[in-house]
């Protein structure tokens, strides 16, 4: 298949895509703001975000090394706390039992996935050049692409709707992006303090997880909870150290994925479930954990594609949860 045997150029092609969306809605707000009679150009708005969105991710990438450096480090410990607790929690099934959980732990190779983790930095840096130069040639590619789109129709009048439609798609498609990434920075945030106040190890690294996980609706919010309080069952002796945590960081959780983000996202999210499921195991079959990441975000924008294209309006009722895939004046644009 295409898509898996080309997946180390498409992913980062894929997330550049992503990025350019939400970078070029701040470009399009910093051209219009004015200082008397100086506006800022369009090429210098431009090489401000490629140059922010580099920085952003030189500091994500610097973070997650020195994380990587500490979790090989305190690896050891980790594995020999963990047979520890794998041994009190088998005791309590019966010699058999805890004889089998013990193989079965002993069998898994901690130092190898260990390993695969600190080997996926290169993958990570080199990915994160090309992503960084499809955002440049992107946006070189735009100033000129509303002139590319209106040639693409000899008639004026279906010029014009063509136009029209493209910027009402891209308009939907840069809200979704900017407030879904808005609420998973403010949930990383705030998932940071609270695993740092308990004195959680690794709190950055389970921080941006965080922020990552968030793309993924309910299956994300679940793993982002589970991974902290499996990481202070370990760190901690107190159960109820790690009860707290988990109460905390669940309901943090459930406030923003069923009070801040519909307030924030409104109907731009209106994918059925079923298709959101579907969209999970496609992309994690076909790309992975990273493809997790993405399913969700390219499953919206195919939705509000569709549903701005006539033709392909029964795609997006298809798609949608109840059957009207965008509000109406957002349809209407």
């Amino acid at each position: 298949m295409v898509l898996v045997q080309g997946r180390y150029f498409l992913i980062p092609l894929a997330i550049a895509v992503l990025l350019f969306s939400l970078t070029s809605a701040a470009v399009d707000r910093l051209t219009r703001l004015r200082l008397g009679p100086i506006a800022l150009p369009n090429w210098l708005a431009s090489l401000i975000s490629i140059l922010l969105v580099l920085a952003a991710m030189l500091v994500v990438l610097r973070i997650l090394a020195d994380q990587i450096e500490a979790v090989i480090d305190a690896g050891p410990l980790y594995i020999e706390r963990g047979q520890q607790l794998v041994a009190t929690m088998a005791a309590w099934l019966g010699d058999d039992a805890a004889a089998g959980i013990r193989q079965a732990f002993e069998a898994v190779d901690f130092g190898a996935y260990i390993r695969a983790f600190a080997g996926s930095a290169g993958y990570a840096l080199s990915a994160a050049v090309l992503i960084v130069l499809y955002i440049g040639f992107l946006f070189a590619e735009r100033a000129r692409f509303h002139e590319k789109l209106a040639r693409l129709q000899p008639d004026p009048a279906r010029a014009d709707n063509l136009l029209r439609m493209f910027r009402s798609i891209t308009r939907s498609v840069h809200r979704y992006i900017l407030v879904k990434s808005a609420v998973s920075v403010i949930t990383g945030l705030v998932v940071y303090l609270v695993m740092r106040a308990f004195g959680l190890q690794f709190a950055e690294t389970w921080a941006l997880l965080t922020m990552l996980l968030n793309f993924i609706p309910n299956i994300g919010s679940i793993i982002a909870t589970a991974i902290p309080t499996l990481v202070a069952l370990v760190q901690f002796e107190s159960w109820t150290l790690v009860v707290l945590l988990f109460a905390t960081i669940g309901l943090i959780q459930f406030a923003v994925g069923n009070i801040l983000e519909p307030n924030l996202m409104g109907r731009s999210l209106n994918l059925s479930p079923f298709v959101i499921i579907l969209s999970l195991t496609f992309w994690g079959a076909v790309w992975g954990i990273i493809g997790m990441f993405l399913a969700v975000p390219i499953m919206v924008m195919l939705l509000i594609v569709c549903a701005h294209v006539p033709s392909l309006h029964p795609v997006a009722v298809l798609l949608s949860r109840d059957g009207v895939p965008l509000p109406d004046e957002e349809h209407k644009g």
